[in-house]
């Protein structure tokens, strides 16, 4: 795991595991249903990024018989699961803690309490965010936040980004519930807060859901390494044409490269195996992560003849 991704998680899981136990004392004192929700909110983040953690343990484990490509996407799976489950979940139980106020309406007990929590709840994730905004700077280069979030090949800073994004909107839809609530002496309003948290986690979880489930089904390299890899090959000694080229990303870090390369006609079987490792070694030079490479020497077709990619 990259470290910055590292530094992300341990920063996102000290502040949710704080801010978990404040909510849960504010509810308590308070009776908050914001609260309450907000508090179930960060327990789930705090999963989250121990399920992250061990995800980038687990895929460091070496390749096997059974998994002769190895175990990188270990970290997508992790990341989908934090998604599907722990997202879903956390927005299922506030999205029916907000119905079930909204029917037996509850009183703030302590609103000073509760907007005090709120408030160092709000300072502590934007540490959170702050952090895992300064990491993701460093890899996303001149993309948006969107495309890197969309296009990203790890998994734990887009993960982290979007939770402490949605942490912190929905301390704000809290602060609104609870100040709403005193304001207006309608129990109700706390209820909506609720809803709104739920509702805003169950969408944070449809996106990640979505890339994870790319990124597990196998996702080719970016147009940048292709490029790259096209042009070491092509550029190799002896290469004539690369037919045709096939990438997928068998973890964040690890390509699993196959290409057909047509060779000078005139080389003998020695020297055509010759020019493979040169031409794989140019490959992996160029494009470091290019940790499994396939390169099967063909003649390129006649026009309007395509070549087949058995």
């Amino acid at each position: 795991m990259h470290e910055g991704s590292r530094k992300a998680i341990f920063a996102a899981l000290a502040a949710n595991a704080g801010i978990a136990v404040a909510k849960l004392v504010g509810f308590v004192l308070t009776g908050a249903a914001s609260l309450l929700a907000e508090a179930v909110h960060s327990l789930a983040d705090t999963s989250n990024q121990a399920l992250l953690l061990l995800g980038g343990s687990r895929s460091r484990r070496k390749a096997s018989l059974a998994h002769p490509f190895g175990y990188g996407r270990e970290r997508y799976f992790w990341a989908f699961i934090v998604a599907l489950v722990l997202f879903l979940l956390g927005g299922v139980f506030a999205i029916g803690e907000g119905i079930d106020k909204l029917r037996h309406p509850h009183h703030l007990e302590s609103l000073p309490i509760a907007v005090g929590i709120l408030l160092v709840a709000v300072v502590l994730e934007g540490l959170s965010l702050r952090t895992a905004i300064h990491q993701a700077s460093l890899v996303r280069g001149g993309e948006s936040w969107w495309s890197f979030i969309r296009h990203s090949k790890e998994p734990e800073l887009p993960v982290v980004l979007l939770e402490d994004t949605g942490a912190l909107l929905g301390l704000m839809l809290a602060l609104a519930g609870v100040g709403l609530g005193a304001v207006t002496d309608n129990a109700r309003w706390d209820a909506v807060g609720s809803l709104g948290i739920g509702i805003l986690l169950v969408v944070i979880a449809a996106v990640l859901v979505v890339e994870m489930k790319s990124l597990l089904i196998g996702e080719s390299a970016s147009p940048a390494d292709v490029t790259a890899i096209e042009r070491a090959l092509a550029g190799s000694p002896g290469v004539r044409q690369v037919i045709h080229l096939r990438t997928e990303h068998i973890g964040p870090d690890e390509l699993l490269v196959g290409a057909k390369v047509d060779f000078d006609h005139d080389l003998t079987l020695p020297e055509v195996a010759a020019r493979i490792d040169e031409a794989e070694a140019r490959l992996r030079t160029a494009v470091p992560k290019a940790r499994v490479v396939y390169i099967e020497p063909d003649v390129a077709r006649t026009e309007g003849v395509p070549a087949t990619e058995g």
